[in-house]
């Protein structure tokens, strides 16, 4: 009977030591891996082996390799009817959570198949931890709109669902916009309203800041092409 792992990832090349050891058990116990990126998933076992198992090495090459796309539906149920061990890994973080592989989990979840989820940084999750903010209400909502309009708009929903509901809203941006992000932020919502910038959540230069809008009004912010996750908390 198969069983599918969702084995968590680095969320910064240097924090192989926010990834637990049971991880290597799951991995040994899998025959095919369906991933975002092989490459660097590759790299990313390997990285693990040296670090949690010296001495060993991981043959990379014994496990089967998918990419997931929407045409990789077919093979994984395959695998799974071949009573496979599967293997899903994003490209960082933990699978399922604002990621591609929750297509595949919502298959096995179908198929009646045993889906073990596994510990590991989640950046949503350490974000809301460490921001002060509502952690018994909130929403993550992905990616807002690129358009600016669009943009000002959502901030101005979420700003207000925030106080309707008292609840924290988590949103995400493309690295090399985050200096726009910023800025629209800071333009849109009320200065009494707190914004918490994660960046480089378990990296070297890790920095989690919760500040009202006007104290962030008061500093200059440069996060550019630095991966971070936007949190938003208003009340009255």
């Amino acid at each position: 009977m198969a069983t599918v792992y969702l084995i968590p990832s680095l969320l910064a090349e240097e924090s192989l030591d926010a990834i637990p050891a049971y991880i290597t058990d799951a991995v040994r116990n899998c025959q095919v891996f369906f991933v975002e990126n092989e490459r660097t998933t590759r790299r990313y076992l390997k990285l693990l082996w040296k670090s949690l198992l010296p001495g060993q090495e991981i043959v990379i090459d014994d496990y089967e390799w998918f990419v997931i796309s929407e045409n990789t539906t077919t093979d994984f149920i395959q695998k799974i009817k071949e009573g496979k061990n599967i293997g899903i890994i994003s490209e960082a973080g933990c699978p399922g959570i604002a990621d591609p592989g929750q297509t595949l989990i919502a298959i096995a979840q179908e198929m009646n198949v045993d889906v073990k989820p596994l510990v590991g940084p989640n950046s949503i999750l350490l974000a809301l931890m460490a921001s002060g903010m509502n952690g018994q209400q909130f929403q993550f909502v992905g990616y807002l709109p690129i358009d600016n309009q669009q943009r000002t708009k959502a901030l101005k929903e979420l700003e207000n669902e925030s106080i309707k509901k008292n609840s924290t809203q988590i949103f995400i941006e493309t690295p090399y916009r985050n200096n726009q992000m910023i800025d629209t932020i800071l333009k849109t919502c009320s200065s009494k309203t707190k914004l918490c910038i994660a960046v480089d959540i378990t990296g070297k230069n890790e920095s989690i800041r919760t500040k009202t809008i006007s104290e962030w009004q008061k500093e200059k912010t440069d996060i550019h092409k630095r991966p971070a996750i936007f949190l938003l908390y208003s009340h009255h």
